[in-house]
């Protein structure tokens, strides 16, 4: 544990210093969103018919901006080899660094998905499901995403090929996460979708570090 706070908190650092990839992160989902009232039309039936859709899209692709660091930047200046020398066990430092992505990724995504959602006319009944849907969500984002990022180290055009990895893999997330906001604004219980998205996490939480960390020892073998 100890271990695990020193990775996140070196990360967390790195990323307070380097505010601008977090920002860009939030830019481009808030951008992306806005340009949509402007490309539909600003009918607030349309809007609200595929509100849910936009924010869960954009959301995932904004996420997918920021993978590329998740290794990166330390493979490339040495430090991921200085790291995996240590004696704490690679699985830690993956751990660390997937939380870490999440806090500076996905927990502001999630903050402000509502605001956007409210932009295109999100019906009251949706807000307190999103939420939900994005705090089970965005976490396996960063788990599965950072499994793709520790495959496509040292790779030729990685972030097209992290984009190819991770993409489909994504889908899951997105169906039941749209699904869900829209079971509640039809008026319909969101339960099963949101069990879905927690078994989904745990599912990513048993799996996701260990393929992450045996790929991650690979790139630095």
């Amino acid at each position: 544990m100890t271990a695990l706070l020193a990775v996140l908190r070196r990360d967390l650092r790195l990323a307070l210093r380097q505010g601008a990839d977090s920002l860009m992160v939030v830019a481009f989902f808030v951008i992306t969103v806005t340009l949509f009232p402007f490309g539909v039309g600003p009918e607030q039936a349309v809007l609200e018919r595929i509100s849910s859709g936009v924010v869960w899209v954009t959301a995932l692709l904004a996420a997918l901006l920021s993978l590329d660091r998740l290794f990166q930047a330390d493979y490339e200046d040495g430090s991921l080899d200085l790291l995996t020398l240590t004696p704490t066990p690679t699985l830690v430092l993956v751990v660390g660094k997937m939380v870490a992505h999440w806090l500076t990724t996905g927990l502001p995504l999630m903050v402000a998905s509502p605001v956007l959602a409210l932009l295109l006319h999100m019906r009251a009944e949706g807000y307190g499901v999103l939420l939900a849907a994005m705090a089970l969500g965005t976490p396996s984002l960063s788990l599965i995403g950072g499994v793709g990022a520790a495959l496509i180290l040292g790779a030729r055009r990685g972030g097209v090929l992290l984009s190819l990895l991770v993409l489909p893999l994504y889908v899951p997330i997105l169906v039941f996460g749209v699904s869900a906001v829209e079971a509640a604004v039809m008026g319909l219980d969101a339960t099963p979708q949101l069990m879905i998205l927690g078994a989904l996490l745990l599912g990513g939480l048993a799996l996701c570090p260990w393929a992450a960390a045996a790929a991650l020892k690979q790139a630095v073998a």
